[in-house]
């Protein structure tokens, strides 16, 4: 992955020969982003587990309550509003990585088009 950083202080020189700001890019915190993402994710994996264990011995003790079918349909809410979460993060942590991807790319282009341009004076590319 390209990471593009300024090559001066982000404040610029000081005194006359001012070149300006560069730009810096640095991919960390999209990429922290999508880590948080991945542990969404892989929090997540084991709760349905979890509530389905927790939801059999309910239904062992509970007998032939006409509640249960409403807890049912409950927890199979339950279910696939978790999947749906799951899926959500992951696409999330896939979009954030290519987000770096791309914005590094962008910037290495941008700064690659400049090469001919001296921006200031005595100054190495």
């Amino acid at each position: 992955m390209t990471v593009v950083r300024g090559l001066s202080d982000p404040a610029g020189p000081s005194g006359g020969g001012d070149c300006g700001r560069r730009l810096r890019h640095s991919d960390g915190p999209w990429l922290r982003a999508a880590g948080g993402a991945d542990e969404l994710v892989t929090q997540l994996g084991p709760v349905s587990g979890e509530l389905d264990l927790a939801h059999q011995g309910l239904m062992a003790g509970a007998g032939r309550l006409t509640a249960l079918a409403e807890l049912a349909a409950v927890r199979e809410s339950w279910v696939r509003r978790i999947q749906a979460a799951r899926g959500e993060c992951g696409s999330l942590a896939t979009g954030l990585r290519a987000v770096a991807r791309t914005q590094g790319a962008t910037n290495e282009s941008v700064r690659s088009s400049f090469t001919a341009v001296m921006p200031c004076e005595g100054e190495a590319r």
